[in-house]
């Protein structure tokens, strides 16, 4: 098979979700690209960015790990995070790199692009823009809260979230490869703060409305203290649906599975719960509803299963 007659599958959010779809897509035989939102302000990504002018590469970071195929003790390199020694502790090697790759190159996506050879990494993976963004919540109450790590902190529900600068401009290779996918996944990912950021890059949504490209939304199984309190899965199609002002999506992948009861106990005391599959309201939206047992429980968390996501969502090209 010709490399460019893979299909090809774009794929777009950030935060811990996004590498768990791609370390089980990169089995098969596509045509991979993530987009990856560059709205983080916290920790090692936070610090780098506002010390070196610079895209946070957290998130960029975890999802060149999880495309790479390199020998295992170099991606543990890559993701290996200092513990001691005052300026370097908390950084990710992984963040240091991309730094000083971008320095090195000039710019943030050159630095990506020369990375991802040193990774041998299967597909591409390029930020939602080539600067960082500042990521606004306003919330029901009116206020309006800054940061993308503080969003989830004020614990209020929210209203819509929206990016300075407003006209951020994406990448012309991002457009392009929404324009020549055959299956757009959005998530899974943290609504607010690792999926809008992206599509809130205006030509990104704008591309998303009008590709002609199956897209489906990956839901999370479990709501988000300080974020998705309380949604159901037609909530989250809802906010993305307001944010965009267009109903983009055909598909919905949503949670089937009971869960043990020990664990959602573990849950609720961070104000979290499973995400209410609710088939009507889904119906109501026209969406092709995949529910299947999609979840790996390993050490109380709840994750999407790598290699089951990756087999229904390949199932769909």
């Amino acid at each position: 098979m010709e490399w460019r007659k893979l299909p090809r599958i774009v794929v777009i959010g950030g935060g811990t979700g996004l590498p768990v779809l791609l370390r089980g897509l990169k089995q098969y035989p596509i045509d991979i690209t993530a987009i990856v939102t560059v709205a983080d302000d916290g920790g090692s990504s936070g610090r780098l960015r506002s010390e070196l002018q610079i895209p946070p590469p957290g998130d960029i970071r975890n999802c060149l790990a999880a495309l790479s195929e390199v020998e295992p003790l170099i991606e543990s390199l890559f993701q290996h995070r200092f513990r001691n020694g005052n300026e370097l502790s908390g950084h990710a090697l992984g963040n240091l790199l991309l730094a000083a790759m971008t320095s090195i190159t000039g710019d943030f996506v050159s630095g990506i692009r020369e990375m991802s050879k040193v990774l041998n990494v299967k597909g591409k993976v390029l930020p939602a823009a080539n600067r960082a963004i500042i990521l606004h919540a306003e919330l029901e109450d009116g206020t309006v809260v800054t940061g993308e790590s503080k969003i989830p902190n004020a614990n209020k529900k929210i209203k819509r979230v929206f990016l300075t600068p407003s006209d951020v401009e994406p990448l012309p290779e991002t457009l392009e490869e929404i324009n020549n996918a055959d299956l757009v996944v959005i998530g899974p990912g943290s609504l607010y703060t690792s999926i809008l950021p992206n599509l809130l890059v205006s030509k990104i949504g704008q591309q998303l409305c009008h590709s002609k490209a199956k897209k489906v939304y990956v839901c999370n199984v479990m709501t988000q203290a300080g974020e998705t309190m309380g949604y159901t899965a037609s909530d989250h199609v809802k906010a993305l649906y307001d944010h965009l002002k267009c109903a983009f999506l055909n598909s919905i992948i949503v949670n089937d599975t009971e869960l043990p009861k020990a664990v959602l106990q573990r849950y609720k005391l961070e104000n979290a719960q499973p995400v209410k599959y609710d088939k009507e309201k889904l119906e109501n939206y026209g969406l092709e509803i995949i529910n299947k047992d999609l979840v790996q429980i390993k050490n109380g968390v709840i994750r999407h299963d790598t290699e089951k996501i990756a087999n229904v969502i390949y199932s769909l090209l």
